[in-house]
């Protein structure tokens, strides 16, 4: 299927640094609710946009940064990275917070002021009646060469009193939930203590660990991403750089190489896949930046960096595409799956920066260009949102882009 170009509405939402050729953290956060698209930003601003006229409805200032979003019922609920790592459920319709839980009474508080030791609620996960919602937090530290991390997984009740939590000292990058079987998985991209697996599936309403898998690799990458699709689980491995589909119990039904290490120019490169998306019977999985094994520099480029590329339910491939700049997360809905693409700051090419979006069987469905990176993106049954911010490339002394929300439509 072509790729098609579509308009887009933009808000301006004021004022954030410029991010850097080489900054891929979380800074900002979109999500839809009935009629409105709701943009969290670093500042702790959460504001509820009327899709149709782009007005704000309404706007309150969450503790700290609003990096994560989510919506369970009439609840907004926001995530925060900061000194508490601040949990927060407001009325969707005003506004007004609920209640709070603080993650740093969990995972501890940060040991400095850098970004990188705060509190982070990483991932909000919410069921289909909006019973329940799950989170994930971490924090990080780190003593001269030693790297630890703390980490929750949260079952919070509709008022905001926490049923179970599910703790450990590895750094969680990912949740899926299962409605149907009560069962949520847990991706962990960093493995350094005691806790030494890779995926965790617990037991959603009571937190217990029901099985747990691990790529069985050499050092502490683990996991980019987990996805459930019926009874299987997708996900995309730093460890080894491929993609599985795990059954039940956490048995390995297929494995896809998708970024493994690769001799190019005489170097030995290898990209990571950080996310993955399955729904319906498909599978896809999108890959990062290039890096060497021998040197953090180098000139040469993965062939399959910045990629999303598709599998049926079997293994068998059915396309693939160029993301072509570094994707933060995915959205999706149904089929689609939306990547906001950002700078690939090896080659600091504008022409990157985009929102594209693909259905998982056919492909490409459409892209809109962007001045700034796109760093967060929603969908619902009719539109699709991203937030962009702007970038300065290191060797440019150039600003592209501002810091704006979009709003558009898609083809489902």
């Amino acid at each position: 299927m072509a790729e098609r170009t579509h308009r887009f509405d933009r808000h301006p939402l004021g004022e954030i640094d410029s991010a850097g050729s080489r900054q891929m953290w979380t800074r900002s956060s979109v999500e839809f609710a009935d009629n409105v698209a709701i943009a969290g930003q670093w500042n702790g601003t959460v504001t509820a946009f009327d899709t149709e006229s782009l007005d704000p409805r309404w706007e309150v200032d969450h503790p700290e940064s609003a990096v994560s979003l989510a919506v369970a019922g009439e609840t907004l609920i926001v995530g925060g990275r900061g000194e508490d790592g601040v949990i927060a459920g407001y009325a969707l319709e005003s506004g007004e917070r609920r209640w709070t839980v603080d993650a740093a009474a969990h995972v501890g508080t940060p040991t400095s002021d850098r970004l990188f030791s705060m509190p982070y609620v990483l991932a909000i996960e919410a069921d289909d009646d909006g019973e329940t919602l799950y989170a994930a937090a971490r924090r990080y530290e780190r003593d001269g060469d030693e790297r630890r991390w703390q980490s929750a997984i949260y079952g919070i009740e509709p008022d905001g009193a926490v049923r179970w939590r599910y703790e450990t000292d590895a750094s969680p990058i990912a949740l899926s939930l299962d409605s149907d079987r009560d069962r949520l998985a847990v991706g962990y991209n960093r493995c350094t203590g005691t806790h030494d697996c890779g995926v965790s599936v617990l037991d959603s309403e009571t937190g217990n660990s029901e099985w747990m898998w691990d790529p069985e690799t050499d050092g502490d990458r683990r996991v980019g991403d987990v996805s459930f699709t019926g009874e299987h689980l997708a996900v995309a491995s730093h460890g080894d750089k491929r993609g599985y589909l795990l059954e039940e119990g956490g048995t390995e039904r297929w494995t896809v190489d998708l970024a493994v290490e690769t001799d190019v120019d005489g170097e030995t490169l290898y990209a990571y896949p950080n996310h993955t998306y399955a729904n319906d019977g498909y599978v896809a999985f999108v890959t990062g930046n290039t890096y060497a094994v021998d040197s953090r520099e180098t000139s040469s480029r993965h062939p399959n960096e910045h990629r999303i590329a598709a599998f049926d339910i079997d293994g068998e491939p059915l396309w693939d595409a160029s993301v072509r700049g570094f994707v933060t997360e995915l959205a999706a809905r149904g089929r689609t799956v939306v990547a906001p693409c950002a700078q690939n700051f090896r080659v600091r090419d504008s022409e990157t920066h985009a929102l594209r979006w693909f259905d998982l069987k056919n492909g490409a469905q459409g892209k809109r260009n962007a001045t700034g990176i796109a760093t967060a993106a929603a969908i619902d049954s009719e539109r699709i949102a991203v937030i962009e911010e702007p970038v300065e490339y290191h060797d440019e002394q150039r600003v592209h882009g501002e810091y704006a929300l979009g709003i558009g439509s898609h083809f489902v």
